[in-house]
């Protein structure tokens, strides 16, 4: 039998394994094994569909550590989880990141978010801009990878690119992970601008 749960979750396995582009009623349709008319018994059309998908995405992200009373350490866990539901679902970051926030769980997650960063002394101005800093961050991460675009071995970007050459050789260097290295400056650099601005 079909429901709103199932929709969604079959939603989310044609995203993952098609891209956004493959997301239509009729191939949401054909993974159920159903007609796509009877789809529309459940889903008012694919802008409600994203609104469900948006909530079983999000219900991935752990929200626990937001309590942690070291903030610090509360926000760099709940960032890193947050990190990895998108790592796990990357192409729905096309379908959702532009959209509305409509969706009970997203409304949820940023409303702990924003009641973290204020319990760590951020005015709810300057809470605003670090949950959007952290959006950026976390689904800029997830969306690109920095390593996938540099296919060729160091020494052939030498004679042209050298500075370029140097880093990915000292890179290479240091073990695979360059990623994740640089998402976690990038939340480190994020984490001491927010603690000087509730310092002061």
């Amino acid at each position: 039998m079909l429901s709103r749960q199932a929709i969604a979750e079959a939603a989310l396995d044609v995203v993952d394994t098609a891209g956004p582009d493959g997301l239509t009623m009729r191939a949401l349709a054909d993974r159920l094994g159903v007609k796509a008319a009877s789809l529309y018994n459940h889903v008012s059309g694919k802008d409600d569909l994203l609104d469900d998908l948006a909530a079983l995405v999000n219900a991935e992200i752990d929200l626990t550590p937001l309590d942690d009373p070291d903030w610090r350490r509360g926000l760099a866990r709940y960032a890193h989880g947050y990190r990895a539901v998108f790592l796990r679902h990357p192409n729905t970051i096309a379908l959702l990141a532009r959209r509305r926030v409509e969706a009970d769980r997203q409304l949820l997650t940023y409303d702990a978010l924003l009641a973290a960063l204020g319990r760590a002394g951020l005015d709810p101005a300057a809470a605003a801009e670090a949950a959007a800093a952290l959006d950026y961050l976390v689904l800029g991460s997830a969306l690109e990878t920095f390593t996938a675009g540099f296919t060729r071995g160091a020494a052939e970007y030498r004679p042209r690119h050298p500075a370029l050459a140097s880093a990915l050789e000292a890179s290479a260097a240091r073990g695979p992970g360059l990623d994740d290295r640089g998402f976690d400056l990038a939340l480190r650099l994020l984490l001491d601008g927010l603690a000087a601005r509730t310092a002061r």
